[in-house]
Formats: structure tokens, C-alpha cells, sequence
């Protein structure tokens, strides 16, 4: 069994010495939150806000659309359910998207303020790409939450991106008492595997001085985070990335001190490739 780069990206959220990283242990970061409700499902606001809450406080919850349109009734429930401002914005002309400009417009405001600690934009639309950008510039972390189907130069604007098709299944894990058994005994990596050896991989890229195959974790997040901001790691059941690895036959972890007078690391290595004589 292969272990997929592709899913395990989410391993920032635990593991990265950096500010996004902190935040998803921080509840009293500052976030703002920018719902584009033309690009994005009512359906999914709780989970995605469940989701939110793991980076900090939403001191400003903001969804924009027509909501003269008819077919943007659905949102009225989740807005008063979840005390997100709604804000109007008529389609001026047809087939120009006033809503992805008004947006933009105030979270410009809201980023001059220097009120926030990070923003959190919803939504599938790739118009979105230069504002993530330059949020970023300004030293906020930006999260990203969005469909599949959203461009993957959004994505890659965005310190971290949630697939919101990840989160829904995620919420059906939960609803299950008992996880299935392609989560249980390891089986965590078999979906779309592409990749032969992250592990392997972390090794040669970053210079890992450990010819025993050892691994420290926080650089193997923090790789994959840099690679790959798209993964979710709730799709894999666990909330943490040394969960996965434990979770998993196909590697080792352990916790151990690097040098003396530094505090305890996690440290993993691929079993298959680790010879019986290797010291740790």
C-alpha cells in the first residue's frame, strides 16, 4: 500500500511551526468570513462553520448575493440560524457578477482595518485568486473553502483549502458511530494513490539527515502543505496527522527527542523500507 501525497496535505492545520498552523489550535484568532452564496451551497454553511471554528473566532460572518432571486431562498434559514449579515447585491447587468465585486470591496475595507488575523472566503469562483493573493501579501492567513470543481490557481492562492465535498463525507463518518473498515487497520491511503513513498520524497527534498529512514513530522507536513494545500484531513477520519500515521500498517511513529535540550517530536518511517538493522 502506497501512501497518497494528495492526502495529507491537511497535516499544516497540527503539525507547522507557522502562523496558520498556530491558528488551528488558537480559538481567539480573529477571522473574517466571506461567503460568495452564488458559488457555494446552503446546504453545507453548518459544516463549513464547524470547520471555521477550528482557526479562530468569526467576528465577521458576511454573505453576499441576490436574494431577490428566487432561487437563493434556501439561504434564509442557515443566515438566521447562523447569524451571518446577509448582504444584497443586485445583478446590474446580465451575465456580469456584481456579487464577486462588492465582495471584494469589503474585504479590501476589512483588511486596511488590521482587525483580523485571517480570512476565510467561500467559494468554487477562481475571480477570487488575485484577492487571496493579496491577503496573503498583507501577512493574513486565507482560507479557502470550495466544490472540486473550483480552479486550482484559487486553491493554490490560498494558504489552505477545504473541499467542501470532504467535509460533507467527513459529517457522514461522524453520523456512523463505527467507522467503515477502509478506515479502520490503516487502510486510510488507498483512494487515488499516485505516490510511492512521501516519506522517501520528504527525505531527498528537504535533506533529513537520518539514513535510517526516520522522518521528522512536522517536515513532512509541512512539505505536503507547501505541495498540496487542497487536502482535508477530516476525509481521513482523524484530526491530527500522527493519527494517520498510527492508524496506518504501513509505517512506524514514535516520539523522541532530536537533540538534547529540545522537546519531543514525532518521527515516522515507512516499514517496507526500513532495514532490520537500521538504527533509529
Amino acid at each position: 500500500m502506497t501512501l497518497d501525497v494528495d492526502h495529507l496535505t491537511t497535516a499544516k492545520k497540527i503539525f507547522l511551526p507557522n502562523t496558520h498552523a498556530d491558528m488551528a489550535s488558537n480559538p481567539i484568532s480573529r477571522l473574517a468570513v466571506f461567503i460568495d452564496a452564488d458559488n457555494a451551497q446552503y446546504s453545507v454553511v453548518r459544516l463549513l462553520l464547524r470547520e471555521i471554528e477550528r482557526y479562530g473566532t468569526a467576528h465577521v460572518k458576511r454573505a453576499y448575493g441576490d436574494w431577490t432571486d428566487p432561487s437563493m431562498k434556501g439561504w434564509s434559514a442557515e443566515l438566521l440560524n447562523h447569524s451571518i449579515q446577509p448582504i444584497q447585491q443586485f445583478a446590474y447587468t446580465r451575465g456580469k457578477n456584481a456579487t464577486d465585486s462588492a465582495m471584494i470591496i469589503d474585504a479590501m475595507d476589512l483588511l486596511h482595518s488590521s482587525r483580523f488575523d485571517a480570512f476565510c472566503l467561500v467559494s468554487s469562483d477562481g475571480d477570487f485568486t488575485p484577492l487571496a493573493t493579496r491577503v496573503r501579501e498583507s501577512g493574513l492567513v486565507v482560507y479557502g473553502f470550495g466544490e472540486q470543481k473550483t480552479p486550482k490557481a484559487f486553491v493554490a492562492a490560498c494558504d489552505e483549502f477545504i473541499y467542501t465535498e470532504n467535509l460533507i463525507r467527513s459529517s457522514e463518518l461522524e453520523r456512523h458511530s463505527a467507522r467503515s473498515e477502509s478506515l479502520q487497520g490503516g487502510a486510510l491511503f488507498q483512494q487515488d494513490e499516485t505516490d510511492d513513498d512521501i516519506i522517501q520524497k520528504q527525505e531527498t527534498e528537504k535533506g533529513i539527515p537520518d539514513n535510517s529512514g526516520w522522518a521528522r513530522l512536522s517536515d513532512v507536513g509541512e512539505h505536503l502543505s507547501t505541495q498540496h494545500p487542497e487536502f482535508d484531513i477530516s476525509m481521513q477520519g482523524h484530526s491530527e496527522l500522527s493519527k494517520v500515521f498510527a492508524d496506518s500498517p504501513d509505517f512506524d511513529i514514535e516520539r523522541r527527542v532530536p537533540q538534547e535540550g529540545e522537546t519531543l517530536e514525532f518521527y515516522v518511517r515507512k516499514k517496507e523500507t526500513i532495514p532490520e538493522s537500521a538504527h533509529k
